[in-house]
């Protein structure tokens, strides 16, 4: 998956996007989480929560996967079994977005405490795509978990200073 933008800045917003994902993934749900360069197109139904940003660094964060990986996610941090998207598993996604884009900003003392986070939107349906024209940064990556796949896509630009 491919980045846009300036090269030194989009290879350490990676690196930190992999170190949050794996960060929340273990810490959250104890599965491991790693970066797949081999990710299949989602197909069914998917689920995307997007988080945005604003102060320091402006755009969203969207964190998506098939809805069957959403609901064992959400399995795992309830305690409880589902069978179908419902509010729980909407719940569970955007909390799941809202620590990786927690721990991404963590790590860039810049952005720590001068880049706020929204509140989740979820999105279910069919493969969801972000676009954003003016985003100076745009990173598209994908994660495997437990042969699930899940997908982050930041499209976003810096304030100027």
């Amino acid at each position: 998956m491919a980045a846009v933008g300036n090269g030194a800045e989009i290879a350490q917003l990676e690196q930190r996007l992999d170190q949050a994902m794996g960060e929340v993934f273990g810490t959250m749900i104890g599965l491991s989480c790693s970066r797949t360069e081999s990710a299949a197109p989602m197909e069914g139904q998917t689920i995307a929560a997007l988080i945005g940003l604003a102060g320091a660094m402006t755009g969203t964060l969207v964190l998506q996967s098939e809805s069957s990986a959403a609901m064992h996610v959400s399995d795992l941090m309830t305690g409880m079994a589902t069978t179908e998207v419902d509010a729980t598993v909407r719940d569970a996604m955007g909390e799941m977005a809202n620590m990786v884009a927690g721990a991404w900003k963590g790590y860039d003392p810049a952005l720590s405490s001068s880049c706020l986070l929204s509140t989740p939107t979820v999105v279910v349906g069919n493969r969801y795509e972000l676009f954003s024209r003016r985003a100076t940064v745009r990173i598209d990556r994908a994660y495997g978990v437990e042969g699930s796949v899940f997908s982050v896509a930041v499209a976003c630009e810096r304030a100027e200073q």
